[in-house]
């Protein structure tokens, strides 16, 4: 099956990382990076980021085996139907609920990341008081970085 989901990162960003696929956050978001990194379409966003490896830890699912994944043209609902197969790590619907709920409220948790957070947040939302954590740096940047006005 040919790679036809594909999205064109340098056009748009991917989805925001509290989207829920299967009750995760990150999930679609990471999912989109791995299609466009596929297709060449990925610009300046990273398959496997950090952010990506949290997910990727939290079930047991190797990076370059999802990608293979992906590769193939797999839908979203197939990608969830192959993590949940293969996930070393199962979970049930609770522990996706609080992991997601941690993962959509986590801010910087140490110096360097509070620096870089800081550093970003003053570069490109000085003026919004409203950024807390990392969702919502990355919904502020992703809408930045297409031309949003804020």
């Amino acid at each position: 099956m040919p790679l036809t989901k594909a999205p064109d990162l340098t056009q748009r960003p991917p989805r925001s990382a509290r989207v829920r696929l299967g009750g995760y956050v990150v999930l679609p978001r990471m999912l989109d990076k791995g299609r466009a990194a596929v297709a060449g379409t990925n610009g300046e966003y990273h398959y496997d980021c950090p952010m990506d490896q949290r997910f990727l830890n939290f079930v047991g699912v190797d990076a370059a085996a999802l990608k293979e994944q992906l590769a193939t043209g797999a839908g979203d609902g197939e990608i969830l139907a192959w993590i949940n197969q293969n996930a070393k790590l199962p979970r049930t619907e609770v522990e996706i609920n609080a992991w997601s709920a941690w993962m959509t409220d986590r801010g910087p948790s140490d110096v360097d990341s509070r620096n870089y957070f800081n550093d970003l947040h003053a570069k490109i939302a000085p003026k919004r008081e409203d950024i807390a954590n990392w969702f919502d740096l990355l919904d502020v940047d992703d809408y930045a970085s297409y031309g949003g006005l804020l």
